[in-house]
């Protein structure tokens, strides 16, 4: 990666704080709702049970953010969800969210160990997340209006 290493913080929802919180749905509407014009239900019931990765450049602004789902709430292994990087200062593009994705398997792993780690990615980063080590499970499915596949990715 070209750019500075961001700084990595781990946070449970409790943990977070208002302007925590508030940069990461920020960022997340950003992306998911307007910049991909996907009009769809962010806020699903799962952040509260989930543990937050939060990547921040040197001024504090939030260029990378994923979700870690327990397993049992979304599917029976541990998920990773919500998985951004962001456009500012050309975050895209240079390896940050290889940097992301290994970050929440290693977390993942340690938190339920010989689980797996199973998502649903967007079809057309399909080979982006093979590269990564995740496998396609089945065919793919709309969710959204955007085509996506379940992919799981072994630890055991």
């Amino acid at each position: 990666m070209n750019k500075q290493e961001p700084s990595w913080i781990w946070r449970s929802f409790e943990e977070l704080n208002k302007t925590e919180l508030y940069e990461i749905l920020k960022l997340r509407s950003e992306v998911f709702i307007v910049e991909q014009e996907c009009f769809y239900q962010d806020l699903d019931g799962l952040d509260t049970e989930s543990d937050h990765l939060l990547g921040l450049n040197s001024n504090n602004i939030l260029v990378a953010y994923l979700r870690l789902i327990p397993p049992g709430l979304k599917f029976k292994e541990p998920s990773l969800s919500r998985i951004i990087t962001s456009e500012i200062e050309s975050y895209r593009g240079v390896g940050l969210g290889k940097e992301l994705i290994a970050r929440g398997i290693k977390k993942s792993i340690d938190l339920y160990p010989k689980m797996g780690n199973r998502i649903g990615a967007q079809e057309r980063l399909k080979i982006f997340y093979e590269n990564l080590g995740y496998q396609a499970l089945g065919p793919s499915y709309i969710e959204d209006g955007i085509p996506h596949i379940q992919m799981f990715f072994r630890n055991d």
